[in-house]
């Protein structure tokens, strides 16, 4: 079993829109009208938008490899790219999307793992991300992780608001005395 996570560019814009439109869809549509689900996959993840947040020099995306097959990608948000005000010395994890084949194979922590190795890099002291409450799995995951809900906001799926909870991760900071 090998590993690979790589950063994406604008190279890597309609693999990337693709796999966001699978992953989103695979794990949502059957909790969520497909009216709603059209428009959010349409609003979030077309072509202009995506290539604007990779160009967004406070917002990075990497692909995950799975025995050389891509298996999902996850986007880290910084300073003013961050989707909620949580502070410079923060970095939103904001999408850890996972191929549903791929699910349960311990990918998910690399990801976590290579969004603490970037916050620690940029002194952040803290790491947060946002998770639907219905989301019982991922919730589950992040907890074991060490996150701990901290707040809650609004999420729009089409025209139904619905509840993220916030989740947050104080992050260690290694000091030499």
């Amino acid at each position: 079993m090998t590993i690979k996570i790589t950063k994406c560019s604008l190279e890597d814009l309609q693999i990337l829109q693709e796999l966001s439109i699978e992953t989103f869809n695979d794990t949502f549509k059957d909790q969520n009208s497909p009216e709603n689900m059209k428009a959010y996959l349409e609003r979030a993840f077309n072509s202009e938008q995506l290539e604007k947040e990779l160009a967004n020099g406070s917002s990075e995306f990497f692909f995950i490899l799975f025995n050389e097959e891509l298996a999902g990608y996850l986007k880290v948000n910084m300073n003013d790219a961050q989707s909620e005000k949580m502070g410079d010395e923060s970095l939103e994890i904001e999408r850890i999307y996972i191929r549903s084949h791929f699910q349960r194979k311990g990918l998910g922590k690399y990801l976590i793992n290579k969004a603490m190795e970037i916050a620690k890099s940029q002194n952040k002291k803290m790491i947060w991300l946002g998770v639907w409450e219905k989301n019982e799995n991922a919730i589950d995951f992040y907890k074991k992780m060490g996150f701990v809900q901290t707040g809650a906001h609004s999420f729009y799926m089409g025209d139904e608001e619905q509840i993220d909870f916030i989740l947050t991760k104080t992050l260690v900071s290694r000091t030499n005395n």
